[in-house]
């Protein structure tokens, strides 16, 4: 089977580009096979018609948080609400957000899932820093124009399957909180780099088989960029393989989960 882990930006460009790992998963082992880089969203959107089977990890939130679609006035149903997103330009989506969240008392302005609860992820309304909610934007509409299955969310062809990955959590049951990347120079240390390569050993060195089942062989030197965005897209991959590996019991998603909502893909991670 063919895994791919895909790091993903809103706007990408030679700097920072999407990334994307490709992997095959033979029982326990996920052998890397090759790094893609894409400047631009057309890369993007090729890989996610390109035939399968496939499953992919993608570092972006497939959904908002039920009490926003619901106050703003979304529609509630998830397929629904993202061709509701599509008809929007970046500007309007951009807008619509700022509308919603300026008036409300600070602490009040950006939800989260419950599945953001329980990863300790950031809300998918967020367009600063890191402006999730553009990423939201730009990669979940692609995904039912690509005519792929979003695992839980909806049934497109079921030889493609995206998943919603999450790095952080991967990264932190294996180092806990220490730093592992930076993408500013400045701010780039040999801890960070140590850090880096922890995480490669214990996912060569079967740390995983217990929880996600996998063991990660490959030749790349994903330690050795400091951005951490290729590591990144490793951790999605194997975040996918597990999901391949609980494909006979919906990939793996939480029994009950918000079906508006959405779920991050990973054993670790407590139930909400």
């Amino acid at each position: 089977m063919i895994i791919r882990g895909i790091d993903f930006t809103s706007r990408p460009t030679r700097r920072k580009p999407i990334t994307c790992v490709e992997a095959r998963l033979d029982g326990e082992v996920l052998k890397v096979e090759r790094l893609e880089k894409w400047e631009s969203f057309g890369g993007y959107g090729e890989v996610l018609r390109r035939p399968g089977p496939w499953i992919a990890g993608l570092d972006f939130p497939f959904s908002q948080s039920r009490r926003f679609i619901e106050n703003i006035g979304w529609p509630r149903e998830w397929r629904a609400m993202i061709r509701h997103v599509a008809g929007m330009d970046r500007a309007a989506f951009r807008a619509a957000l700022e509308a919603y969240r300026l008036p409300r008392a600070i602490g009040d302005r950006e939800h989260s899932r419950a599945t953001d609860r329980s990863a300790r992820s950031v809300s998918p309304q967020k367009l600063y820093g890191v402006p999730v909610a553009l990423m939201f934007f730009e990669g979940v509409p692609r995904l039912l124009e690509a005519g792929v299955t979003v695992a839980g969310l909806h049934e497109g062809d079921p030889e493609r399957v995206a998943v919603e990955a999450y790095p952080g959590v991967l990264a932190r049951h294996l180092i806990g909180r220490r730093s592992y990347k930076n993408d500013d120079l400045r701010k780039q240390t040999a801890d960070q780099q140590a850090a880096r390569e922890e995480i490669l050993r214990h996912l060569g060195s079967g740390t995983l088989l217990p929880t996600h089942g996998v063991i990660v062989e490959t030749d790349i030197p994903f330690a050795d960029d400091p951005s951490g965005d290729t590591l990144d897209a490793l951790l999605c991959a194997v975040q996918a393989a597990w999901c391949c590996r609980e494909r006979d019991h919906d990939f793996g998603a939480p029994e009950g989960f918000d079906l508006l909502e959405g779920w991050i893909a990973d054993p670790t991670l407590p139930t909400v």
